[in-house]
């Protein structure tokens, strides 16, 4: 099977369903657990919005041009609430309308332990999943990624935005009570969220106040005790025995790698 890596999709069910995409195809991976699993990057890439070959890819796939041209790459995509649409200076607002001006979900995640996160609303579970998180609880639904950028903001004076790779594929996590974790954090934030909701309207952000915890497994035969990561550009043959897959990384005995990462990147996988 030859073709470009594309992350993987992903079903949320009893216990996780990931597919893997090479190029126009997509290869089951529940049926491969406990097997040996071969990815050999070609040395070719291809931008994964024009699919022009690049020599190198930019912000996981993408060739340079795009990478400076498109909204989608823009530091506001990973700093919502630096938005600069009111200004003028959207690189596509015709872009930014369709995927910033909807409906998002700000949320608290238990992934390498509690941290607070946003994404459309249309991306949950999968934003979840990605993250490797084991559960999930939304808190507020708003209007625009710019209302939760700032929400987000908010209440990261508190807890944790980000997760611990390593530690989220050494499963080192305990289950977390986030319902009584939301309210104490929002207890901290009265003052911030309200000056949020009196700047864009109350109707723009809704308390999930009755939402419950989604819990999260994962396909997993054996965890890894060590993290050794491996990276395509500096080994094109990554092989082992397919140990699990957690967030957007296959775990083989030998190693981990982050299939997101490597977008674009030309493999063949064999099996």
């Amino acid at each position: 099977m030859l073709g470009s890596l594309q992350k993987m999709t992903t079903q949320l069910a009893e216990t996780v369903s990931y597919r893997l995409p090479v190029g126009d195809a997509e290869l089951d991976l529940s049926p491969l657990l406990g097997q040996p699993l071969q990815l050999r990057h070609s040395g070719r890439i291809f931008c994964v919005h024009c699919q022009k070959k690049t020599n190198k890819s930019f912000n996981q796939g993408y060739c340079y041009p795009c990478f400076i041209k498109l909204a989608q790459c823009d530091m506001c995509i990973m700093k919502p609430e630096t938005c600069h649409y009111a200004a003028g200076t959207c690189r596509e607002p015709s872009w930014g309308e369709e995927f910033c001006f909807q409906p998002h979900i700000v949320y608290l995640a238990n992934s390498s332990g509690i941290k607070v996160g946003i994404t459309r609303r249309s991306q949950t579970p999968t934003r979840w999943i990605d993250q490797g998180a084991v559960q999930a609880l939304p808190i507020f639904q708003v209007a625009s990624r710019h209302i939760s950028g700032l929400i987000e903001v908010a209440l990261a004076a508190h807890v944790s935005d980000k997760t611990s790779w390593q530690q989220m594929l050494k499963n080192n996590v305990q289950p977390l009570d986030l319902p009584a974790l939301r309210d104490e954090l929002l207890a901290k934030c009265t003052t911030q969220l309200s000056a949020i909701a009196e700047q864009f309207g109350s109707e723009s952000m809704a308390f999930l106040a009755d939402a419950e915890t989604v819990s999260i497994t994962y396909p997993v035969l054996q965890y890894p005790t060590k993290v050794k990561s491996f990276n395509l550009d500096k080994d094109p043959e990554v092989s082992g025995v397919l140990q699990g897959i957690k967030g957007q990384y296959l775990l083989l005995d030998s190693g981990v790698i982050n299939i997101r990462k490597f977008s674009g990147y030309e493999v063949e996988v064999s099996y």
